[in-house]
């Protein structure tokens, strides 16, 4: 029998382990593989190519048209007539493009001398200050006949990045005599007749230069005078205005306009004294409606006048007429005109002075065109029906010699206003304008004429560097007369007159320049106010210093 002892079996079991261990060892001699089966197989897409069709595209036929207003290439400005003085001198105005500071100065018959100077600061960026002064006299063949004005005024601005802060103070002296009496029934001294006006004014205000975040423009600004009449009258006045507009869209936007003018009256040497206030508030709110072809103003204006209120029309808007090159304007609007013994001295510097002071309200219904022909010529015709309350007219003062006018106001009336005007310019080489005014006043209650008015009046202005160095001008008015009134309720109507005017400017060099100026050229001794005549014909002349 077989037997089998422990160290037997205990080498057999190491001999089996070790062989077992020797073929579970990796064959480190032979490369290994792996083999992938899919079925996705990818694939390379050609890439497309642009064809380019040598055949040429259609043309475009539609038309797209885009308004577009080409601005007059000029710098000169429409003619703006003054009205006639006694005195038929004009003054030039000198002070041109680019020219910071200069001094003018002439002397011509009439023992009229004459100075005007203009000074410039500062760089028109941050800041701009102008200075201009002037000064003219003269004497007349008839006694007493003698004028003389002072003017002085500073102008200067502020900019910043949005806004500009102006402000100007001016002062002013205006020296008449009340020579329309009878020279041969009385003899007064200069100082029994003098008429001397002095105007002290400061004004200032805020703006802004260009669009802000909110679309607001606004302009606040309010103005101080002192008016004076020698030993006569004081009169203080306070003007305050704050317009602002807001833009909505392209289109629409809303205006709004508050203004405050309060006067205070106090006459002097007189057998009462008078002492009065002239207050006018007004608030104008209008919606603008603004297209390429049709621009339309509409709104209401609340205005109080001495503590009465009335609501005036403001409703104006302009129709371009399609493939036509005019325009269509028509607009029902009214305005309060302000009549203090300043504002009305203006027109007729011969006032007595008065105990009452009544504002005018203006409304009017008017319709009219304009048009442009060819680049340089524009026509404008407008014809309008004016009703007018408390409108002033002017009537010698018969109890005092003759020598000044009064008022005498008009509760009531109509006025039927035709006014066209024209102009060709050519940019800065030649410039000519024209303008004719046409009223016909009637339905009035209180006055039997529209006394001191004008009828018809036609005004015309030329001015043409013929030269590099030579510039020429021409200035012509002329007018129908109007009634007057004498004692015992006699009327009359004064003469038309016709006052034609020529001058040349000569530059020497850059800094010098000769100048001319030929005034009253006919020779007509007309009058404007009856008992005052103007000049006959009047030559000043002088030199410019530019620097």
């Amino acid at each position: 029998m077989f037997t089998m002892n422990t160290k037997s079996i205990f080498a057999m079991v190491v001999f089996c382990g070790t062989g077992f261990s020797i073929f579970a060892q990796r064959d480190t001699t032979r490369k290994q593989s792996i083999d992938i089966t899919s079925t996705y197989k990818p694939v390379l897409r050609n890439a497309v190519k642009v064809n380019f069709s040598a055949s040429n595209l259609a043309a475009d036929t539609s038309k797209v048209l885009s308004p577009y207003n080409i601005p007059a290439q000029n710098l000169f400005y429409t003619y703006q007539p003054v009205s006639l003085k006694p005195l038929a001198l004009m003054q030039d105005t000198l002070l041109e493009a680019g020219i910071r500071n200069y001094l003018k100065v002439g002397v011509g018959n009439y023992s009229t001398p004459f100075a005007s100077a203009g000074f410039s600061f500062g760089d028109g960026k941050k800041a701009l200050v102008n200075l201009y002064a002037d000064y003219i006299s003269s004497k007349g063949p008839i006694q007493n006949q003698d004028y003389s004005q002072l003017n002085i005024k500073g102008a200067g601005s502020y900019f910043t990045n949005r806004n500009e802060v102006y402000g100007s103070v001016g002062i002013k002296q205006q020296d008449y005599y009340l020579y329309g009496y009878d020279h041969l029934l009385h003899n007064y001294s200069k100082a029994d007749i003098l008429q001397r006006f002095q105007d002290v004014s400061i004004k200032g205000g805020f703006r802004n230069k260009d669009k802000n975040e909110t679309g607001i423009n606004y302009n606040p600004n309010a103005e101080i005078s002192v008016f004076s009449n020698q030993d006569k009258l004081t009169e203080s006045s306070l003007l305050l205005e704050v317009p602002v507009e807001k833009t909505f869209g392209g289109a629409f936007s809303v205006k709004v306009a508050a203004k405050a003018d309060i006067t205070s009256y106090t006459s002097k040497n007189l057998p009462v004294e008078v002492k009065l206030n002239n207050n006018i508030f007004q608030l104008s709110p209008e919606l603008i409606y603004a297209a390429p072809f049709l621009t339309i103003h509409g709104g209401i204006s609340p205005a109080w006048d001495n503590g009465k209120l009335s609501v005036l029309p403001n409703i104006y808007g302009e129709f371009q007429v399609k493939d036509k090159p005019f325009l269509v304007q028509a607009g029902f609007v009214g305005r309060f005109i302000k009549n203090s013994y300043r504002n009305l001295s203006v027109i007729n510097p011969y006032l007595e002075t008065f105990s009452s002071q009544l504002n005018t309200k203006e409304t009017e219904l008017y319709g009219g065109i304009k048009t442009s022909v060819g680049k340089h010529f524009n026509f404008t015709a407008k014809a309008g029906l004016i009703r007018y309350n408390n409108l002033p007219f002017y009537i010698n003062d018969t109890a005092n010699d003759n020598k000044a006018f009064i008022i005498s106001n008009e509760s009531e009336l109509t006025d039927l206003r035709i006014h066209a005007d024209m102009s060709f310019i050519s940019q800065d080489k030649f410039t000519i304008t024209g303008g004719l005014t046409f009223n016909g006043y009637t339905g009035m209650k209180d006055n039997d004429k529209a006394w001191g008015t004008i009828p018809l009046e036609i005004s015309a202005s030329m001015r043409w560097w013929a030269f590099k160095q030579v510039m020429l001008k021409s200035d012509f008015r002329a007018f129908t007369g109007g009634p007057y009134l004498l004692k015992d309720n006699v009327h009359k109507t004064l003469s038309g007159a016709a006052d034609l005017s020529a001058g040349i400017e000569f530059a020497i060099n850059k800094k010098f320049s000769a100048w001319l100026d030929v005034n009253n050229i006919f020779n007509n001794k007309y009058e404007r106010w009856h008992n005052y005549q103007v000049y006959g014909m009047n030559v000043l002349g002088g030199v410019v210093f530019k620097f």
